[in-house]
C-alpha cells in the first residue's frame, strides 16, 4: 500500500470513529431524553409496571412509591443521564458519570429480559422473543454504546489530568 493511501485510510478511520462515538453518545442522550419524557405520563408508567414489579432489582420501590411516581422517579435519572451525556465538549468527567449512568440503566433494563414473564417463549421447541422480549433486546446495543461512550469520556478526562500535570 502508497503511503497516500495509508494516510488517507487512517484519515477515513478517524472520521468514521469520531462520528460513531458522536452518534453513540448523542443518540443515547436523545434515547433517554424521549423515553424519560414519556416516564411522565400514564400509560408509560402503566407500560413499566409489569417490567418493574417482577424485576427482583427494582420491585421494591413500589413498596415505597406509587406507581406514578416509580414513573417518574425513572424519568428524572434518565433525564439526568441524557443532560450529563450531552456535556462530553464540557466535561469529559460529567459526560463519564452520564455513561456510568446509561450503562446502570440498560443493565437494569436488559435483566427484564430474565425476570419479565414472556420475554422469552417457546415456539416449535426452540426458545424465542416474546413481545417483552422484543421490546427490551435493544437495550443489550444500547448498552454497548453507553460502555463505548464512558471508555472514550474516561479516556478525554484523563487526557485533561494529563495536561494539568
Amino acid at each position: 500500500m502508497s503511503t497516500a493511501t495509508e494516510v488517507k485510510q487512517i484519515e477515513t478511520v478517524s472520521v468514521l470513529e469520531k462520528t460513531g462515538i458522536a452518534v453513540s453518545r448523542y443518540g443515547l442522550a436523545i434515547i433517554l431524553l424521549l423515553i424519560g419524557l414519556a416516564k411522565f405520563t400514564p400509560e408509560e408508567a402503566a407500560g413499566i409496571q409489569p417490567l418493574v414489579a417482577h424485576s427482583p432489582l427494582m420491585s421494591w420501590m413500589y413498596a415505597v412509591l406509587s406507581v406514578r411516581g416509580v414513573s417518574n422517579l425513572i424519568g428524572c435519572v434518565e433525564l439526568v443521564i441524557a443532560v450529563l451525556l450531552v456535556l462530553r465538549p464540557v466535561s469529559a468527567r460529567l459526560s463519564f458519570a452520564g455513561s456510568v449512568g446509561a450503562i446502570v440503566t440498560f443493565v437494569l433494563t436488559g435483566s427484564f429480559l430474565f425476570s419479565t414473564p414472556g420475554a422469552f417463549q417457546l415456539s416449535g421447541g426452540i426458545s424465542i422473543l416474546g413481545a417483552a422480549g422484543q421490546f427490551l433486546i435493544k437495550d443489550l446495543a444500547l448498552l454497548g454504546a453507553a460502555v463505548w461512550t464512558a471508555a472514550e469520556a474516561l479516556k478525554g478526562s484523563e487526557s485533561a489530568c494529563d495536561a494539568r500535570s
